[in-house]
């Protein structure tokens, strides 16, 4: 997926770019909108269609999308559209959501648990991760049973593993080192 990701940084900078001066948050509902449109199998499928022209294409996601697009957006979904990357768009709007964050200060942590975390445990355990990465937190949980106990954290490329699979690995290479 790095091919995409690749193919989808400049369009999510450009947005990001003519948004800001606007409402970051109107464009990202709106880019929300248009990449659940564009990750439907069966509008891929009109789309890579060469009898479907750009403007068909457009005026039918355009006419999916229940409310009325920006300027900014629909420029880029046009753009996108004539330049044959519509499965890219779903790949833009994760990284102009990347980019908000980024601005806000506020990062994506993944935190993956051996068990169900409630509420209350969740808000301790990101009040302690917000100290150790240094910044505002948003957290997402995934059971992952297979780690026996403890938590393993992905905030971007920053992993801090506590769990007692990690500890195990960590016991298993020194004993055998």
């Amino acid at each position: 997926m790095a091919e995409l990701a690749t193919i989808a940084r400049p369009y999510a900078e450009a947005l990001f770019q003519v948004a800001a001066a606007g409402d970051l948050k109107q464009a990202s509902g709106q880019l929300d909108a248009i990449a659940a449109v564009a990750a439907n199998a069966q509008m891929r499928q009109y789309a890579d269609n060469p009898k479907a022209t750009v403007d068909q294409v457009f005026d039918v996601i355009t006419s999916v999308v229940k409310s009325p697009l920006s300027d900014a957006t629909r420029n880029l979904l046009r753009a996108i559209i004539e330049n044959g990357r519509l499965a890219a768009l779903p790949e833009v709007a994760v990284q102009f959501h990347a980019l908000v964050s980024e601005r806000s200060g506020v990062s994506e942590a993944t935190v993956y648990s051996a068990f169900p975390i409630d509420a209350a445990q969740l808000t301790a355990v990101l009040g302690a991760l917000e100290k150790r990465f240094g910044r505002k937190l948003t957290a997402s949980v995934q059971v992952e049973p297979e780690l026996i106990g403890g938590i393993r954290v992905v905030v971007g490329d920053e992993v801090l593993d506590t769990s007692v699979k990690a500890r195990l690995e960590q016991m298993k290479v020194a004993l055998t080192a």
